[in-house]
Order: structure tokens, then sequence, then C-alpha cells
């Protein structure tokens, strides 16, 4: 037997198993899912395409530790974050069903390989000093990252591409100089926990993850209370951390049953503190705690606790571990969830038993007293439980809510703030400030990250559902200096009409204020003295000819969406300005509506373009208005 190698660089160990985690909680679980959703295949092809998922992770799990193919761990490692980074990339790509369905296999796939391989030869990695201390590392920085709100509340494609690139990384970590591999046999534990136990044990768990997993992610309410926000973001993450490094203590002093217990205990009352939406944020600190717990566990197991006599041994453990705790438990897990939408007290009770077998076969032997006396309380805290918190019915959700709910999920907080700043141009430009009190009292707050498009917090009193739909489809289109991305995909379903309907809501107080206040606006004396019309005509072309010249593009898409179309400001004179207007009151009541558009109508305002700019669009209409028609052609059409 080769002599157990001083190995103190852990942090290569640690680095592969944070780089498995990310990629399968930020990608395999979450961005994958979401880029399906974008694509139009989460609907009835989902299922076939997660199945294939399963297939490729159930079956590469066992194969994984009887391929002779590759001999090298390294190589192996090598092979399996590879196929998982091109997994990821793939996903960028426009996925037609089949396509996703074999790009799902590759992601179980690499999975399979990843995770079998890394568990049986982790000692290889982690070296000999403190390898639980090097997993507890590894997997609370793995979730740790995973929570962190910039990458938590990024698009698919950038997850995706931050998952498959630090895949790229853990390869390259591989291929460091490392220790000859190490081939010692795990000591046995004093009391040996038969493997079928444990197996049970980490599949209870694991089911109780992937249900809880699966309610809060399709809950709004619930939602809301857990991983919305940056605070609660920041607190999961360091719950996570936390509870992995208290896990790699325990398992050092205290073994392997302790840790799952406490597991479960955290995790069977975050599921049943989820029946209540009002104890969601008393779930979101159980939650984090019972994943982190077992999952330190769930990856030093083979290589580290089990009393495994050969790597073969280990990689066979390993296999029946990830395909039936991790790929068929999770799985079951899910289903319940979408057919229950809750986890019921009795199943948490029978997982219970199961995660707690070993203990309370020790506890009938030596104290059957203590034990009795401990199942009368538990089952008088379920029934207190199930009175406290019964599940009711979840209400309906209105179109204004679910829209909501898109909102949240596409991030649109990234780029769009829903807040207008008291006693700043925001007022003038998207109306009166709300009072702090209001902006609290939502579930959660949707103040924004940044602003990198106009602030949304009153859009439905400044945007018609027409001209909303046609910006979400092609916004460059609709707005020529729009760098809004496309979200047509969200009308294959229910989607679009749901946030067109939230935008619609978003409407503040003092409205007549507002309107008196633009009424009372007027470009200032500088800007109109510096304004100018080919300017102007340039700012019409890109902002205004889309719905107004005749030949606009999205006046001829939308044709038939129009009650009235809009006027043709190239041919005609201006039909909606008071005749007996003096020029300059024409002007100005001009000016105001190309800054602030004509409520009630589609007609949308420009009140990011400056006072100049205003200006500049309201002189070249004046001029072309004025100009003579010659041979159906005015200066517009023939470019002056």
């Amino acid at each position: 037997m080769r002599r157990v190698s001083r190995n103190r660089f852990g942090w290569r160990g640690a680095s592969l198993v944070a780089v498995t985690y990310v990629y399968f909680l930020i990608f395999a679980q979450f961005a994958f899912l979401r880029r399906l959703a974008n694509l139009g295949d989460a609907g009835a092809h989902l299922k076939a395409v997660m199945a294939a998922m399963a297939a490729g992770g159930v079956l590469f799990s066992l194969l994984v530790p009887r391929l002779k193919l590759w001999p090298s761990a390294g190589f192996r490692l090598r092979v399996g974050l590879c196929t998982s980074a091109v997994a990821a990339f793939l996903s960028l790509f426009p996925l037609l069903f089949m396509a996703a369905v074999a790009t799902a296999f590759f992601v179980g796939a690499g999975l399979g390989i990843l995770t079998v391989t890394l568990v049986t030869h982790l000692r290889q990695w982690t070296g000999d000093r403190n390898p639980l201390l090097a997993v507890g590392v590894g997997t609370g920085i793995g979730y740790f990252i995973c929570n962190l709100p910039p990458l938590f509340t990024a698009s698919p494609q950038v997850q995706a591409t931050t998952a498959g690139a630090l895949c790229l990384f853990g390869a390259g970590i591989t291929l460091l100089p490392s220790p000859a591999p190490l081939e010692a046999c795990n000591p046995a534990p004093r009391r040996t926990v038969p493997f079928f136990l444990v197996l049970s044990g980490f599949t209870a768990l694991v089911w109780l993850d992937s249900a809880a997993f699966f309610i809060i992610q399709n809950t709004p309410a619930l939602k809301a209370g857990t991983w919305q926000g940056s605070i609660h973001l920041w607190t999961d993450g360091s719950l996570h951390l936390a509870a992995a490094l208290a896990a790699a203590v325990f398992l050092t002093r205290r073994g392997l049953s302790p840790v799952l217990t406490a597991a479960f205990v955290a995790l069977g009352t975050a599921c049943l503190l989820l029946h209540n939406p009002a104890s969601a944020s008393l779930a979101s600190v159980f939650y984090p705690i019972g994943v982190s717990l077992y999952s330190v566990a769930l990856v030093a197991y083979p290589s580290l606790l089990a009393p495994a006599a050969s790597a073969a041994e280990r990689g066979r453990i390993a296999g029946w571990l990830y395909a039936i705790a991790g790929w068929i438990g999770s799985a079951m897990g899910i289903g319940m969830a979408q057919h229950l939408g809750r986890v019921p007290v009795s199943f948490v009770v029978a997982a219970g038993v199961v995660v707690l077998l070993p203990v309370i076969v020790v506890l009938l032997r030596r104290r059957p007293r203590e034990l009795a006396l401990t199942a009368v309380v538990l089952l008088v805290a379920g029934g207190v439980n199930h009175l406290l918190f019964a599940s009711r019915p979840s209400p309906k959700l209105t179109a204004v809510e679910r829209g909501r709910q898109v909102y949240i999920s596409e991030g649109c907080i990234n780029c769009h703030s829903q807040y207008v700043r008291p006693n700043t141009p925001d007022v003038l430009m998207w109306g009166p400030a709300e009072p702090v009190s209001m902006l609290s009292s939502e579930h959660p707050p949707l103040i924004g990250n940044r602003r990198q498009g106009p602030d949304l917090s009153q859009v439905g009193s400044r945007r018609s559902r027409l001209w909303l739909k046609a910006h979400f489809f092609n916004p460059a289109q609709v707005s020529g200096a729009s760098i809004m991305p496309s979200y047509g995909f969200l009308f294959r379903d229910q989607r679009g009409n749901d946030l067109i309907a939230y935008l619609e809501s978003l409407r503040g107080p003092g409205t007549a204020q507002h309107l008196a206040a633009e009424r009372r606006w007027r470009p200032t004396p500088q800007a109109s003295a510096q304004a100018s019309a080919a300017t102007g005509a340039r700012l019409y072309r890109q902002d205004c000819a889309t719905c107004h010249d005749a030949n606009g593009r999205t006046r001829r898409i939308w044709h038939a969406s129009f009650k009235k179309l809009p006027t043709n400001l190239a041919t005609g004179p201006f039909h909606y300005l008071p005749p007996s207007d003096t020029p300059q009151m024409r002007a100005t009541r001009l000016a105001q509506i190309v800054k602030f558009g004509i409520p009630g109508t589609a007609m949308a305002g420009h009140e990011y373009l400056s006072d100049k700019d205003i200006a500049s669009i309201t002189l070249w209409l004046s001029h072309i208005n004025a100009a003579p028609i010659q041979n159906g052609k005015t200066p517009l059409h023939s470019g002056e």
C-alpha cells in the first residue's frame, strides 16, 4: 500500500468541490431551466428534457467506476469538467427540442463523471491534512458564490457562461503538479453504519431539499421571503458557508450520524414552516443550514467516511449514492412539490425515521425510555404545527401578480428602477415621488439595482399597452437609442401579457398635479437658441419615424392594433394642435407632446431627451410642416 502523502495543498480539493457545486446549483438547477423557458421549451417538453438530464446523470454515475478506458483520475476529472463546460456553452445557442434533450443529457453525463470521480479520489486533491475541512470550505464557498446577488440575479446566459468558465478553471487545476495518488483506505468508524441506511438517509434529505427548493421557487409569496433581494441573498450565502464549516468540524469530531440528524432537523423544520407564507423568513434560516450540513457529508462520505478498502469500492459507493440519492431523490422531491405544492407532515416524519434510524437503533438498545419520551414530544409538536400552520389553498394569482413575478424572474430590476428620487429631475420625467412607507410596504420592494433604462414606477401613466408590447418585441425599433434586448419570447405563452398587465398597473399618486407640471414645462431659452434642425431630423428618424413616418416599420407591423393610426407628420398639418394658437404657443405645445407624449393614447413621450434635443425635434417638425409638398415629397423624404 502506498504511503499517505503529506499533501498540504487542500485548496485544490476545496476549489474543485466549489466549482462542482456552482455548476450544479447555478446552471443545472437554475440557469438551464430559465434558458429553456426563454426559448419556449418550458412547457410540455420540459419533463422530457429533465428526464434526459437525469438519465445522463444516473447512467454515468454508475458507469464511471467500471470504466477502464481512463485509468488516470485526473484525466477522468478533466473529461467531466470539460463535458459540463461544453454543455453550459451549448445552452447559449437557440435549442430546438432534440438539441435541448441532447444538451440536458450532456449536463447529466458531465455531472455524473465529475462528481463520482472527484469524490472517489478526493484525497488526491485535498491531501491528508484536514481533508474534511477542505470539503467544508469548498462546499460553503460554492453555495456562497451561487448566492452572490450579481450572479443570482444575472441572466441565464451570464450564469451559464460563468458556470462553464469555472469548469474550465477546474480542469486547469487538475493539470497542476500533484502528489502521487492516495490509495489508503479509510479507517472503519467505531460504529459502522450499513451503507443501505446511509443511502436511505441521504435520499430522504435530498428529497426534502428538492421539494422545498421547488416550492419556494414557484411560490411568489415564499420566494419573496427567502431569496429575493440582496439582504436575503447575502444572509443565505453566509448561513450556507457557516453551516458547511460547522459540518466539517462535527464530521471530524462526531461522525456522520449527528450531522445528518442536524441536517434533517433543519430541513424538516424549514419544510413545515413553508406551509405558511408568513413563516417564509424563518424557513429561510433553517433551509440553507440543513442543505449545507448534508451537502458536506454527501461529498465527504464515499472517500473520507465510508469504510472502503479500495478506490474501486469507493467509486461504487459514490456511483450508487449519487445515482439514487442525488438524481432519483431529487426527481422524487420535485415531483412531490409539483403535485402537492407542499411537503406533508407525515412525509417529514417518515423522512426523519429514515435519517435517524441508526441513532434510533442505538437508543433502543441503551435508552428506551428516553426514546419513547422523545417520540411523544415529536408527535405532539407535529400536531401543534399542523394546527397552527395547516396548509391552505393558494389563492389564484391575478395577471398583475403573475406579471410582477415575471418582472422579478427576468431580472428587470437590474436595469430599471422603481423609485422617483424626490426634489430631482426625476419628478418631472417620471412622476411624483412616492412616500418611503409605500415602498417599504411592497414585498419585496422593487427599487432596483441601478438605472440603465427609464424608471418604471409610474410607467402605466406614460406608456400604452400597445407601445409596451411593441417595445418588448423590438426595443431599438420603437425607441432608437434603446439597448434593451428583445423579450418577444415571453409572448409565446401568457408571461408577456402578464408582464404588460403589471406595468400598466404602475400608476403613482398625483397624476393630475404631474400633468399640470407638464403643461407648465418649456424648453429653456438657451436650449431653444441652440436648437438645430439637422439634429432634429436625425432624432426624428431615430425616435419618431418608426410610428409617424409613412414608411415606418412599427406602424406597418402594428397597423391592425392601432385604434387610430399615428398622424403622418411629414405630409400633413398638426390637426391635434388648436388652429387658434399663435406660432409660439403651437411650438411650445408641440415640444410638450414630444417630451411627455399624449396621455390616454399610444403616443409616448421622450422624457430622457435634453431640452436642446426636444427643441431641435420641434424645430424640425415645424420646418417640414411649413414646407410645401413637391411631387408628393417633403424635406423628410428627400433627406434634406
